[in-house]
């Protein structure tokens, strides 16, 4: 007499797959983005010597 048991693997998700909605792909894209953002932003204000806002002509 056998005992067949079954194993199940499940597949990792791959994390930087682009997902629409709240889900962790799309949060961790977010995250991407706002940091270029945020380095563009700094690069801007440090070889312009204006504010970002001041830069394109906002304020």
């Amino acid at each position: 007499m056998t005992n067949a048991t079954k194993t199940i693997t499940s597949v990792p998700e791959d994390r930087n797959g682009w997902r629409w909605g709240f889900t962790p792909q799309a949060e961790i894209w977010n995250g991407r983005l706002a940091m270029i953002g945020f380095l563009a932003a700094a690069l801007i204000e440090l070889f312009s010597g204006q504010g970002f806002l001041h830069f394109w002509g906002i304020l």
